[in-house]
């Protein structure tokens, strides 16, 4: 590869099809009364089976930011027990190049490392923790530069990948997951975090298909967030979505009683193991739905499996 004058050398971009991602995921129905005694019919769309450590949307929004990064050092951003910092830091192990992770909250609060941060750091990522206060304003110049300087890193030659790995590349890769579910869905419903898989899977559906997007933080902020996405990524807001707000049970990476409960007795009736902070609350939500007359007889329903339990879902290897 030929650098420009004005920019400096880059490598050339890592072969992702080495690696054997699971494209397309696979599509798998659910018999479960609570859907078919409402005509209802639900599938599970297994995106946490793409990789064993790039699952579900954690592939699908990395694999273009890292082909734009091209082999660079890679920073990011992620709370202490950020799904998307653990898959930064698989994909520069496996691909061979170094993460920098920004970790929410203050380094002595977090020692001795819990097993999320303690995987990244076996992955090789350098961890640099922030109070929460300056976190806020982590993209912003006058605090992302000395973050870079803090990490030792030119910022000519690091690529930059926001929370949650939710940017315009990441959203562009995202509307694949909803052209693989052209003609075998009405609806097609997933977690939201930071809103770039919604925004990307709506983009990707076809006209007579709608997504419905549950998110797992509070605040109701989230709608903005995702028309953010899209006119970044297209130009404007696209597709037939809306979100339901009513299922995060009382924010990021928390839970209720009930949600426990509704969580065991899935994986007690399926043997699929849940992830609660997400993928639990997705199908609490749409069996709510699903009891209150939402979707009428004959919808084709489709959950969108994002994770799944990180124990679940490492390598025998790396556990």
């Amino acid at each position: 590869m030929t650098a420009r004058p004005d920019q400096p050398d880059q490598p050339d971009q890592p072969n992702l099809t080495r690696l054997r991602p699971r494209l397309p995921s696979p599509l798998h129905g659910l018999d479960d009364e609570r859907f078919t005694r409402h005509g209802v019919r639900l599938l599970l769309k297994r995106d946490d089976l793409i990789h064993p450590d790039l699952p579900g949307n954690k592939w699908r929004k990395l694999a273009p930011n890292l082909r734009a990064a091209a082999g660079r050092p890679v920073l990011t951003f992620g709370g202490a027990y950020s799904n998307h910092l653990r898959a930064t830091a698989a994909a520069g192990r496996l691909l061979g190049f170094d993460t920098i992770g920004v970790v929410r909250g203050d380094e002595l609060a977090h020692r001795p490392l819990n097993p999320s941060l303690a995987r990244c750091v076996a992955d090789g990522m350098r961890l640099h923790f922030i109070d929460r206060s300056t976190y806020r304003h982590k993209s912003e110049p006058h605090v992302l530069a000395p973050l870079l300087t803090t990490a030792g890193v030119d910022p000519r030659q690091v690529h930059v990948v926001p929370e949650g790995g939710s940017n315009s590349l990441a959203v562009q890769g995202c509307t694949e997951l909803g052209a693989e579910l052209r003609e075998v869905a009405d609806v097609v419903a997933v977690a939201c975090g930071t809103g770039g898989t919604l925004a990307g899977l709506a983009a990707g559906l076809a006209p007579a298909q709608r997504a419905i997007g549950v998110p797992v933080l509070k605040g109701g902020f989230l709608t903005a967030e995702v028309e953010r996405l899209q006119r970044e990524a297209f130009g404007e807001r696209t597709g037939e979505w809306h979100l339901e707000d009513r299922f995060h049970c009382g924010g990021y990476a928390r839970t209720t009683p009930e949600l426990d409960a509704f969580a065991e007795d899935f994986e007690r009736r399926h043997g699929l193991p849940l992830e609660r902070h997400y993928v639990a609350k997705l199908l609490y939500a749409l069996v709510t739905l699903t009891e209150e007359g939402t979707f009428p007889p004959g919808t084709r329903l489709v959950a969108v499996i994002t994770g799944r339990p990180w124990e679940a879902a490492q390598p025998a290897s790396s556990r």
